[in-house]
């Protein structure tokens, strides 16, 4: 197996798919038992939770007494730096945890599917090339019916991440989407994972559709996504900027704006006047923009590396540790990768419970784009890293090299795609 994708699959080889759902568990667990229990603490009188706890008594006994003043100033202050720093710590868990549930049902399950068939059925493609696959129409019904689910599944996850009141059934719809997502993408396993790059078709475009000419179906399938995704997003930020110049903010009034003459101030408030006032609330989006920069670097290396026939052990002894055979130089770079989009995901919800628990919510037009827009880049991010645990799977059974290295370089431009669309997003939704 040390070598690329000219290896049949094996019973062995699937079953190793439970041994990684096993490993995301267990990273699940030890950090919810760390970050929520040892340090934001489950109950009142524990960890951060109990001076969140003790700040609100402080607080509320002092504006029933009628304090004033600094003293006053200061209690509201210790509220709500206790609340924001508790919730620091028991999202990043609770975030953590799901995330490393789905990760590991995801693979898992796959895994466990696909075992169920006997070693005969594993077999190479190299008999009969890539084929169509009913699995893009799967999982377009399951996105499908997660859409229609996904108002009330909104409500139901931020119940169950910030200790709100929900229903199971809020859920159901979007999770019954999810369910079909999942089992298109174990079908889409077993279809893609002996494929070792040979019988890819080619697009044999005519004289009116010369780009296309030549080109692998699937890259031709890419782009023509990524143009969609191209008008979606394009969409978001042309609305939000025909929005946010009308708005009445506290800037436009300071600055004499003849429309808002009259307007009170604090009565428009964007998500960029709570994020970019303080460097605290402001590292969040700033660290994802690194991360997920980063990340583009890391699927680049990833692909170089698959890619490169005359690869060596680097010279520097540590690389050399990390990376010492080029199969796990492309496993260990995707693995950088997931980990940095994972990253991006905990911090995105960390900002969210922060700007929720100021009362930053869907109710008013500021808030609605801002969720939708910056939620819809964090659905695209989360999917990403569901096609990347594949890839890392794929990269540590049967492998990539030069000849099925495309499937990380069509992921790439998706990636890479997800990467420009932040760079866009921050300075618009953050700092204007």
């Amino acid at each position: 197996m040390s070598g690329g994708g000219h290896a049949h699959v094996e019973n062995a080889i699937w079953m190793r798919s439970l041994l990684m759902a096993g490993i995301f568990l267990t990273i699940g667990v030890v950090a919810y038992g760390v970050l929520v229990g040892g340090i934001a603490g489950f109950g009142e009188d524990q960890g951060l939770n109990g001076d969140y706890h003790n700040a609100k008594d402080a607080y509320y006994a002092a504006k029933e007494s009628g304090v004033t003043g600094e003293a006053y100033d200061e209690l509201h202050h210790e509220y709500v730096h206790t609340h924001l720093n508790y919730l620091t710590f028991a999202v990043a868990g609770n975030t953590i945890l799901v995330m490393m549930i789905v990760y590991s049902v995801f693979i898992g399950f796959g895994g466990f599917v696909n075992s169920l068939k006997p070693d005969a059925d594993h077999g190479d493609h190299d008999d009969h090339g890539h084929h169509g696959s009913s699995s893009p129409i799967v999982l377009a019904f399951g996105v499908m019916l997660f859409m229609i689910g996904f108002p009330r599944f909104a409500h139901g996850a931020e119940g169950m991440l910030y200790g709100l009141e929900f229903e199971l059934m809020d859920m159901a719809m979007s999770t019954t989407g999810l369910v079909f997502v999942v089992l298109g993408i174990a079908n889409w396993w077993q279809e893609d994972l002996p494929f070792d790059g040979t019988g890819e078709q080619i697009a044999t475009a005519t004289d009116d559709m010369v780009p296309f000419r030549g080109q692998h179906i699937r890259k031709v399938g890419i782009w023509v996504f990524l143009m969609s995704e191209v008008m979606v997003f394009a969409s978001f930020f042309s609305s939000y900027l025909r929005m946010r110049t009308g708005w009445c903010t506290d800037w436009a009034i300071k600055s004499g704006v003849e429309a808002c003459a009259g307007v009170e101030e604090g009565s428009v408030v964007t998500a960029s006047d709570l994020i970019r006032g303080d460097l605290a609330t402001l590292a969040p989006g700033a660290i994802n923009t690194f991360a997920l920069i980063v990340s583009s670097y890391t699927i680049v290396l990833a692909l170089k590396a698959a890619k490169n026939t005359n690869w060596e052990v680097s010279s520097n002894p540590l690389m050399a540790k990390l990376m010492p055979t080029r199969k796990a130089a492309v496993r260990n770079y995707l693995i950088a990768t997931l980990a940095l989009g994972s990253l991006f995901i905990v911090l995105k919800l960390i900002e969210w419970s922060h700007l929720i628990a100021e009362g930053f919510t869907l109710a008013t037009q500021q808030g609605s784009i801002f969720y939708i827009a910056t939620g819809a880049h964090g659905l695209h991010v989360f999917v990403g890293l569901l096609v990347m645990l594949y890839l890392v799977f794929k990269a540590d059974t049967v492998g990539f090299d030069e000849e099925n290295g495309q499937g990380i370089e069509y992921f790439g431009l998706y990636w890479h795609f997800v990467d420009l669309a932040w760079v866009v997003i921050f300075p618009a939704f953050y700092l204007y």
